[in-house]
Formats: structure tokens, C-alpha cells, sequence
């Protein structure tokens, strides 16, 4: 088959090479010069099957409600006015709202649990056979807690975790300290943790590159710096991608000029701008971008820095050691598409992000702003939110239309498996896990397919 993927982040890459695996000639098209340039580029750099916690709980909205006037809160609802795309945030919002309950937080740790489990297994697999270097470090993941309250919760999650295979345990401040002793000198604001063996880290970026360009030595064609400009459709078929050379003017190109692709299959993976492409061809999906920061810091004492990844609780941030740096991101801020770095509120963003690492690791980095006279590395970029925290991965009702996105801030965690499994059902085959695929009858009767 000869299949169109639109997207070259990791979900997108991941897909390209699973589906070449298969034998099926592949193209990817993105807008940017390289792959993994956006939501793929600078993120938390955990594969985090044990931390993948949905957002929407029962505790949720009242800490959102907390939080909306703070502007370095860790989920921060920034409402828009409810018409046009505006309407599209408040129609997720009380889909979110809609999903903060007990039940429904099960059942997307569940799925998300079987995803992360068959996605990790998918990445070792990847690794083993093209031996990418991606500054992985195999250390599992850490979870440290600064309130007791928050901390007396810690054994419910991580029994939730256990009942669905993953191997999540409490541990006190002396033994978080024996797994990764450069907290030491914040011990004193530890009450405790959990850690997961199992888990580990890298740089997503690096890994989806290295993986772009192997696909392109065996015949992926990938058009790079292309603008997709629409989905056209015959009947209620995709009969082709129109897209074009970016730096062309919109308003001197003719439309014969346009590259018309034509596929067997064409996968949506374009991140939070899945959800308005889709839409033009009638799939109503509710996606909606969550904007997450990071900052990458030069290491000053690299014997003192951690070489476990690391959640911090209290700030709800992931720090993830990349050879002679230090990568620390979260926040979700959920307010549209606007990416920018300058404004107040991004200011103080990324200014908490500088002075939370500067609290736990103190001058282990060089955290100083540009003012200072430091060069830190902030970035932003837009989670693909679902309000389960679930990603779409199946077909749409459209024929020979099939989307990959929604994953949130677990698209790194979740990438290999997400592109294998999309492979697979586009190959006809059953990906082996009790995931709910988009579009799929679920059955029993079909291995590894249960509703979501």
C-alpha cells in the first residue's frame, strides 16, 4: 500500500517506520525543515508507563479553580470567549469535567497502562535493531513529595499502578535518597516518593531524528518545510493531500501548481493541529492543545546531578538528566494555539521552572536568566490534549482517512506503540493489548482490541 503520513514528530516517524517494516511505501510531509522540530523537540524526556495519571480527577477542578489566577500554576485554564475556536476549548473543558471521577479515572489508567506497556516494549525493539544513542538512561523513574497530604496518596496511586502490572512502590525520603542521592541537599523538604524501576529517559528529539533519517535510507520519502493545505475528498473517500513549498505566496500559486498526493491510506499526526484539519473533512475529534514548557540548562557540578528522572510534586514538573544537561519541563497551560516565549505569563513560567532547579539542585546548573548573564534554554509547545488523556488511534469514518494524535504529554512515552499499532491495523493485523482503537468494532472476538 502507499500511505500519506502528515506529521513528523514521533508519532508520525514511528509510524513511517513500522508501516516501511511492513512493506508499504510511506511519504511523510511536515511544514518544518526537519523532523521533530515542534511538540517532539524539547520535551519532559521521560518514557513514563508508571506516571501516566490523566489529568481529570476527582480533585481536578478544584485545584484548576485554585489555580487560574496563578500565573505559574501547574494546569492552568485560560477561558476564551466560547465562539468560534474558543468553543472548541469550552466543549472540551466539560468533556474534561465530565471525566473526573473515580470510574473514569480507572478506566483511562488502564488504557493508558496497556498503551505505555506495548509502547515500551515497541521502543526497545526499535532501539535493539537500529541502535539509535539517544542519551537513554535506564534508571526508572522517581516521584518525590514536599506535603504530607499529597504524599499519604502516594500508596492508592501506586497500588492503582501494581493492579495493572506496573511494578510502582512507596519508598521513604532515606530510600528515594539511596536511588538518587543528588536530592540530598533538598532532603529536608522530602516527606517521601515512589519510584518505578522499570521506566527510563532520553531525548525524544534526538531519538525521532536519528529515526527520520534512517527511514529516509530506506525509501520513506519526506517532504519537509510543506504546508498541508487541505484533505480532498471524493464521495466520503480522502482522494488526496493537497500541499505546498512553504515560502510560496498563497496569493500568486495557482492551484494547478499545487502537489496533489495521492495515497491507499493517509494518517493524520499533526499534534493539536489534527484536530482542525479533521474537522474540515467532517471527523470531530476533541483534541485540544495543552501548551507545556521546559527549560534545558548547561550542567556546572555534573558529579551533582541526578541521573534518575525525577517528578517533582509539588510544582508538577519532570527533571530528566541529557548527557551534560538538564532538561526540566511541565506546566499545561490550556488557552489555544499561541506559542509564544515573551509574554508576561510565559515569563513567569519559565522563570519557576529556573528557580524550582536552582531549590532542588542548588548551583548544580546555570539557571540565570538572560538578564543575569546566563543563556537558559526555554521552549514551549503544544500537548495534544484529549479530555481522557487517551490518544486517537484507528480510523476515522472517511475512507482511507486514519488518525494518530491526542497523547498529551505521553506522546514520547507513548510514540513507538502508537506507530506500531497503527501500522498493524492498516495492515490488517490486531495489535496484542486491551487498548480501545478509534473506529473498531471491540469484540472479543478481535485479540487485543476492548473498548475504551
Amino acid at each position: 500500500m502507499k500511505v500519506v503520513v502528515l506529521g513528523a514528530g514521533i508519532i508520525g516517524v514511528s509510524t513511517a517506520w513500522h508501516l516501511l517494516e511492513r512493506g508499504h511505501e510511506v511519504t511523510v510531509v511536515d511544514r518544518q525543515l526537519d523532523a521533530a522540530l515542534e511538540t517532539s523537540f524539547a520535551n519532559a524526556a521521560q518514557i513514563s508507563v508508571s506516571y501516566c495519571e490523566p489529568w481529570a480527577n476527582r480533585d481536578a477542578p478544584l485545584k484548576a479553580l485554585k489555580w487560574m489566577f496563578r500565573n505559574d500554576a501547574p494546569l492552568l485554564f485560560r477561558p476564551r470567549v466560547p465562539f468560534g475556536e474558543g468553543w472548541q476549548q469550552w466543549r472540551w473543558g466539560l468533556q474534561f469535567l465530565a471525566q473526573c471521577n473515580d470510574a473514569a479515572f480507572e478506566r483511562n489508567v488502564q488504557q493508558l497502562v496497556a498503551l505505555g506497556a506495548y509502547s515500551h516494549a515497541a521502543l526497545k525493539d526499535v532501539v535493539q535493531a537500529t541502535g539509535i544513542d539517544y542519551h537513554r538512561l535506564e534508571r526508572g523513574i522517581a516521584h518525590y513529595y514536599t506535603e504530607q497530604k499529597s504524599f499519604d496518596t502516594a500508596g492508592d496511586a501506586a497500588a492503582l499502578m501494581r493492579k495493572y502490572g506496573v511494578a510502582r512502590r512507596v519508598v521513604s525520603t532515606a530510600e528515594l535518597l539511596k536511588i538518587e542521592p543528588a536530592f540530598s541537599q533538598f532532603a529536608d523538604r522530602i516527606v517521601g516518593g515512589t519510584y518505578t524501576a522499570s521506566d527510563e529517559s532520553g531525548d525524544a528529539r534526538v531519538f525521532t531524528q536519528s529515526l527520520a533519517r534512517r527511514c529516509a535510507e530506506r525509501g520513506v520519502e519526506f517532504l519537509y518545510n510543506h504546508d498541508v493545505l487541505r484533505l480532498e475528498k471524493t464521495g466520503n473517500a480522502i482522494e488526496s493531500v493537497a500541499i505546498r513549498a512553504r515560502g510560496t505566496s498563497a496569493s500568486s500559486i495557482k492551484d494547478a501548481q499545487l502537489t496533489h498526493l495521492k495515497a491507499d491510506a493517509v494518517v493524520v499526526a499533526c499534534g493539536s493541529y489534527s484536530a482542525p484539519l479533521l474537522r474540515s473533512v467532517g471527523v470531530d475529534l476533541p483534541i485540544y492543545p495543552g501548551k507545556g514548557y521546559s527549560a534545558t540548562f548547561k550542567l556546572r557540578k555534573p558529579e551533582l546531578a541526578p541521573f534518575v528522572s525525577t517528578i517533582d510534586d509539588e510544582v508538577k514538573c519532570a527533571i530528566s538528566r541529557l548527557g551534560n544537561e538538564l532538561r526540566v519541563a511541565g506546566t499545561i497551560e490550556v488557552g489555544g494555539y499561541d506559542l509564544s516565549l515573551d509574554t508576561p505569563l510565559a515569563k513567569a513560567r519559565c522563570r519557576m521552572l529556573a528557580q524550582r532547579i536552582e531549590q532542588v539542585l542548588p548551583g548544580v546548573c546555570d539557571t540565570r536568566l538572560e538578564e543575569e548573564g546566563g543563556q537558559p534554554n526555554f521552549w514551549c509547545g503544544l500537548r495534544p490534549a484529549t479530555p481522557t488523556n487517551i490518544p486517537y488511534i484507528g480510523k476515522t469514518r472517511v475512507g482511507r482517512l486514519w488518525v494518530n494524535a491526542g497523547h498529551g504529554t505521553l506522546g514520547w512515552t507513548h510514540g513507538a506503540g502508537s506507530g506500531k499499532a497503527m501500522a498493524e491495523l492498516i495492515s490488517g493485523e490486531a495489535p496484542s493489548m486491551a487498548f480501545g482503537f478509534y473506529g473498531y468494532e471491540h469484540s472479543r472476538r478481535q485479540p487485543g482490541l476492548s473498548a475504551a
